[in-house]
């Protein structure tokens, strides 16, 4: 995956940048894990326009933490949840394998 991110705007409570490489995959799955957490208060991502454009994603949290925490926070979730996929379908093969 050739991933490139530009970052767009920093505040205290925001966060916006450019995602070039990306489609909504991993985007649907971080705005998934971000509105999971209570400190956030919005998460999302739109294209401008579908054939120049790369996504855009911003997150807004409340103030208890700042949006940079908040996606860290996040994507250690997606990791953990891919880590447990990852043993469980090892252990679903193994075990198909046996029969």
């Amino acid at each position: 995956m050739r991933l490139e991110i530009n970052l767009i705007k920093k505040t205290d409570k925001e966060l916006r940048f450019e995602v070039k490489g990306e489609s909504s995959t991993l985007l649907n799955l971080l705005q998934k894990n971000l509105l999971e957490d209570e400190d956030v208060e919005i998460a999302g991502w739109t294209i401008p326009h579908r054939l120049i454009g790369s996504p855009i994603f911003y997150v807004k949290t409340k103030g208890n933490k700042n949006p940079v925490e908040a996606i860290i926070k996040a994507s250690k979730m997606i990791e953990e949840n891919v880590e447990e996929f990852k043993k469980r379908l090892e252990k679903a093969f193994k075990e198909y394998e046996k029969r």
